[in-house]
């Protein structure tokens, strides 16, 4: 009898340690009042991070978004640095010579002002001491922007100003 239980708390333990947990992060995203106007889960997959947005009261439009590369959120969010870029490449996704880790599609938002997306993201992981970890010493930041981004021109794509932002927790 005690042969069978330690046989089968070796088999539990054995079964625990084989179960991959993923790896998750959370952001609140506000706006320039301060006001929280949504949320960002983030999830390890195998080619980069899942990240699911869901906000609401934008303006309705075309908007960047992108990954920052500094974790503070203080309007008008320029506190959030340039675009998260640790392979040092051009902006936009339509660069020939490849873009910032940081760069994802636009936002496109309806007249309700609310949207929900899905995208992963394969620059980025969330696997700390990784240089293109989202877990930086200063951490990072998700910026939605006021214009579409152009997908081209460096450094920015023309995005305009910064009307949202989330550090990753």
């Amino acid at each position: 009898m005690i042969v069978r239980a330690l046989l089968t708390a070796v088999a539990f333990v054995a079964l625990a340690t084989n179960c991959a947990v993923a790896q998750t992060a959370k952001a609140a995203v506000k706006n320039a009042d301060g006001a929280t106007v949504g949320s960002i889960d983030l999830t390890q997959v195998s080619d980069g991070v899942l990240v699911k947005l869901a906000v609401k009261g934008l303006p309705p439009g075309e908007h960047a978004f992108h990954v920052h590369a500094v974790g503070k959120c203080e309007p008008p969010f320029t506190t959030a640095g340039g675009h998260f870029n640790p392979g040092n490449k051009k902006h936009g996704m339509m660069s020939t010579e490849g873009h910032h880790a940081g760069d994802m599609p636009n936002l496109i938002v309806p007249a309700s002002g609310e949207v929900a997306v899905e995208v992963v993201n394969t620059g980025v992981t969330l696997e700390k001491g990784k240089p293109n970890s989202l877990y930086k010493p200063e951490g990072t930041a998700f910026v939605i922007h006021a214009a579409a981004d152009d997908y081209k021109t460096d450094p920015t794509g023309n995005a305009g100003g910064r009307i949202a932002c989330a550090v990753v927790e």
